[in-house]
C-alpha cells in the first residue's frame, strides 16, 4: 500500500509498521525502525503497546502480526453484506467453469478479496480472504478502476513506472490508462499471467442502484485451465455472475 501520512503521526507511523510486519511476515527490531526510517526510541515504545493490544506478538527476536488483527478484520468482513449476496452469483460461477471464484472491493490504493469460492479441481490457486491484489497488474484491479474518474486513477496510481510482476504486466500508467479504456467499453478485464506467472483471471464489474462499480467478481486458475477458446465462454460467465449480484443489491 502506498504510505499515508495524516495530522496523528503516530497512527501513521503504526500501520506502517504493521503494514510493514504483514509484508514481511516476520521482522527483527533492526529491520523495522532501519527500513521505515523510524527513530530507535519510539519504535521500541509502539512495538511494546502494539504487543499490549494483541496487534502484534514477539517471538525469538522477531514481530509477527497478532491474533487481535484477525478478529478486527474478520468483524471488518463480516460488515460487508455484499458477501453474503455474492454467494448464490459465486456458485453458480464456480460450478459453472470448475475455477475458484472470488469477489473483491477497493480498499485504499489496493484490491482486497472479500469473499471466494473454492475450485472443486485438483488444482488450486493459492488465495485467502483479505489478500490485497495490485490494481494495475490483475483483472480484479482493473475492474474497480475502469470506472473511476482520471483524477481518482491518478490518486491511486499517482506515478508513471509501475511495478513489473511478469513479462506481460503492464508497466506504465499511459499504458494501464488505454487498457482501462478498453475494459470499460467491453465490460470486462483480463490478466494474462499479469500477476502471477501462470495464473490467468476474468473480472466483471458488480454495479449498485447508482450505477456505480462498488466490486468486482472474478474467476481465477492457471493458464492451461482458461485457454483462449474458452476465453469467450468464460467472460460470459463471469459478467452473468456480476450482473447477478449486482440486480440483487438494486
Amino acid at each position: 500500500m502506498d504510505e499515508i501520512s495524516t495530522k496523528t503521526p503516530a497512527i501513521d507511523k503504526t500501520a506502517r509498521i504493521l503494514n510493514y510486519v504483514a509484508q514481511n511476515g516476520s521482522v527483527t527490531f533492526s529491520q523495522l525502525y532501519q527500513n521505515l526510517n523510524l527513530a530507535q526510541s519510539s519504535t521500541a515504545t509502539l512495538l511494546n503497546s502494539l504487543i499490549a493490544h494483541g496487534f502484534l506478538r514477539q517471538e525469538k527476536g522477531k514481530y509477527y502480526l497478532g491474533l487481535s488483527l484477525f478478529e478486527l478484520g474478520s468483524r471488518a468482513v463480516e460488515s460487508f453484506d455484499i458477501r453474503e449476496l455474492a454467494i448464490e452469483p459465486m456458485n453458480f460461477l464456480r460450478n459453472k467453469t470448475g475455477l475458484a471464484c472470488h469477489l473483491g472491493v477497493l480498499d485504499g490504493s489496493s484490491a482486497i478479496y472479500l469473499a471466494k469460492t473454492e475450485s472443486p479441481g485438483a488444482i488450486v490457486v493459492r488465495s485467502w480472504l483479505g489478500k490485497r491484489l495490485s490494481l494495475h497488474s490483475s483483472s480484479l484491479g482493473k475492474v474497480l478502476l475502469s470506472w473511476l474518474p482520471d483524477e481518482d486513477v491518478d490518486r491511486l496510481i499517482p506515478q508513471e513506472v509501475l511495478p513489473v510482476k511478469t513479462k506481460t504486466t503492464i508497466a506504465t500508467r499511459t499504458q494501464l490508462k488505454k487498457e482501462l479504456a478498453i475494459v470499460r467499453h467491453q465490460g470486462w478485464a483480463f490478466d494474462n499471467e499479469e500477476d502471477y506467472d501462470g495464473v490467468s483471471c476474468i473480472s466483471a464489474p458488480v454495479f449498485d442502484k447508482s450505477n456505480r462499480v462498488i466490486a468486482a467478481i472474478s474467476m481465477s486458475g492457471v493458464s492451461f485451465q482458461v485457454p483462449n477458446e474458452k476465453i469467450p465462454e468464460f467472460v460470459e460467465l463471469v459478467k452473468t455472475a456480476a450482473n447477478m449480484l449486482s440486480q440483487s443489491i438494486r
